[in-house]
């Protein structure tokens, strides 16, 4: 494979996680809009939100089976454009089915957009024999801060959701599918070594579920973290910090573009000092901020707390991916397939179970409840590779031996 073909692949790809960032936070940061137009009660409300992660991971598991005879590029590119039509359909409609159908179809195809595109991430990283994961990452935390801008540009003027939509999708869909077709999985040709040769084939390979489940737990974890600040941040600042209504807003914001940071420069972190010591390190950062936010008695601790929460958080997830790939070389579509799904997982516990430790006990008390799992992932790190599979400063590794 070319270089110049897999700069292409590459950035196809980072165009496909930036449209998704954008397309994700339009949605969620528009939910009470949502509500509003389809009349939606509050007790009906979470069963939607619940389902799309449930829908999501079933579109997870749907894409393990797809991907033995259609390739992840080709699930991905068709994919994207549904989820974007069905963000659109959720800003059209005016009946309560016509919310559920969006929704829905959002949720599944938004699962196999998530399988493939991390799906071909960890190839071409293989391809590249260095890290670039957390590159794709960044791309989506940047996707996310502009369509949480849009998204709030459309709120504060009064738009409707649909004419809030329309401009991003009209312009992102085109851009997405175009750019598809550049798409390049880096396994394919991989050849004259046994993990390598059959990546081609990765899906439907064994992957014993016991060696798999260390990451599917940090996976989990750390999307459990990821959920309590993108639901309770505000909350906490405002109601056990006694911030402003206009203050309690800036937490997320701040935890997003420190996200966007820590991924810029995460890879460089992993080729120098290596997966495993990246991993450690935002973990115990991550465990530190929430320790923080527990501990506050004023707002600009807190918002000291969600800023080091953003910078540990931020390298986790794009380093489990990459870890299922380099775990089972030779089957890591259907390790990042079933791995996915934690993610819809560790969104579901997160946000509820935060929330009940709050009630009935404090939320302070229920900021150490992901803490303590942050500090989990700390025993689960081996499984993020060895200390001789590091890149970087001397000791990179030859183009397709790796993916850490």
């Amino acid at each position: 494979m070319t270089d110049a073909r897999l700069r292409h692949g590459r950035a196809s790809l980072t165009l496909s996680f930036f449209v998704q960032g954008v397309t994700f936070a339009l949605l969620v940061t528009r939910i009470p809009a949502i509500q509003d137009r389809y009349g939606i009660s509050d007790g009906l409300l979470p069963a939607f939100l619940a389902a799309v992660p449930v829908l999501a991971g079933v579109g997870s598991v749907v894409t393990e089976k797809v991907v033995v005879r259609v390739r992840p590029g080709a699930v991905l590119r068709w994919a994207q454009p549904v989820v974007m039509l069905a963000l659109l359909g959720a800003g059209a409609g005016n009946a309560l089915w016509q919310a559920a159908l969006a929704l829905g179809v959002f949720g599944i195809a938004v699962g196999a957009l998530d399988a493939s595109m991390n799906m071909m991430g960890v190839s071409l990283q293989r391809a590249y024999g260095r890290s670039i994961m957390l590159g794709f990452h960044a791309a989506y935390s940047l996707g996310g801060i502009a369509g949480a801008s849009m998204a709030w540009a459309g709120a504060h003027w009064d738009l409707s959701l649909l004419v809030s939509y329309l401009p991003a999708v009209v312009v992102l869909l085109p851009a997405a599918f175009v750019g598809s077709r550049w798409y390049t999985e880096g396994g394919t040709e991989k050849k004259g070594t046994g993990a390598g040769q059959e990546q081609g084939k990765g899906a439907g390979a064994s992957v014993p579920f016991k060696l798999l489940l260390p990451l599917c737990l940090v996976m989990s974890f750390a999307y459990i973290g990821d959920s309590t600040v993108s639901n309770w941040s505000a909350k906490y600042l405002q109601d056990v910090l006694g911030s402003s209504e206009q203050m309690s807003t800036v937490p997320y914001n701040v935890y997003m573009v420190t996200t966007l940071l820590g991924r810029a420069v995460g890879d460089f972190g992993v080729r120098r000092f290596g997966a495993v010591a990246v991993v450690r390190g935002g973990s115990v950062l991550a465990a530190a901020g929430f320790g923080v936010v527990a501990a506050a008695r004023g707002t600009w601790t807190g918002m000291l707390g969600f800023t080091m929460l953003g910078l540990g958080l931020c390298v986790i997830v794009p380093q489990t991916f990459a870890a299922a790939g380099r775990m089972f070389p030779g089957a890591s579509d259907t390790a990042i397939a079933r791995l996915n799904v934690f993610n819809y997982v560790g969104f579901l516990v997160g946000s509820p179970l935060v929330g009940a430790i709050g009630d009935a006990w404090s939320y302070r008390g229920a900021m150490l409840v992901p803490m303590v799992l942050v500090l989990a992932m700390l025993v689960h790190a081996k499984s993020f590779g060895s200390e001789p599979a590091r890149y970087g400063g001397g000791h990179e590794r030859p183009r397709t031996a790796d993916v850490g």
